[in-house]
């Protein structure tokens, strides 16, 4: 079996999961009809792990497909055309089915059953991976281990270190791109003028 097969195998298994619903390990049953979202190719380079759908990217089945995705594509300098090309980026995110919304009306935190059940096994099968955007705590915990930083303000500040870090592939911490850190956008503008730059820098490099 190639690595594409390999791919394929894993893909499909993911795909048809049911877990979070059928034989769920710690919260109650997902009310809705789990739909696994994830993008991949033996040939990317790079992969934007991310939190887990909301309600927009449940009914497209396409990652990103809302407003959080038009200002994480602006911070890495490219268009959906090479955004959406597994060939290029996957987009691999903690919880792959929307989790729902909490009593305020915001998602609810990813599945715990999916990083433990398909993190590994997937990450196995993207042999050419050389950096992971970090997008959230969830995505930080899980690629750089729980004890970083005190919280996400602390560990995308110290982004510096992290990305000269010798092992592969190279991580890079990120903010959530959703509306509701523009506040914490604004309390930071060190992200957009020395981050961002940088990030883009770090992409444009992966995709010649």
């Amino acid at each position: 079996m190639n690595a594409t097969e390999r791919l394929d195998e894993v893909l499909a298994e993911l795909r048809a999961c049911r877990i979070c619903r059928d034989e769920p390990r710690y919260l109650p049953p997902l009310p809705h009809q789990p739909r696994p979202v994830i993008q991949a190719s033996v040939t990317a380079r790079i992969c934007i792990a991310g939190q887990a759908p909301g309600t927009r990217v449940h009914a497209s089945g396409r990652p990103f497909t809302d407003p959080s995705g038009v200002r994480l594509r602006s911070w890495l300098g490219i268009d959906e055309t090479i955004f959406y090309d597994a060939a290029k980026v996957a987009v691999v995110p903690m919880g792959f089915c929307f989790p729902g919304l909490d009593a305020k009306g915001g998602d609810k935190p990813p599945r715990r059953e999916c990083a433990p059940t398909w993190r590994t096994r997937v990450f196995a099968a993207l042999p050419r991976i050389e950096l992971v955007l970090a997008i959230g705590r969830y995505a930080q915990n899980w690629h750089l281990g729980p004890k970083q930083a005190a919280n996400l303000s602390a560990t995308v500040a110290n982004w510096r270190e992290i990305l000269a870090r010798p092992v592969l592939p190279r991580v890079l911490p990120l903010p959530h791109p959703s509306w509701r850190n523009n506040a914490w956008l604004k309390r930071n503008p060190w992200f957009e003028d020395e981050l961002v730059p940088a990030l883009r820098e770090e992409v444009a490099r992966l995709l010649r």
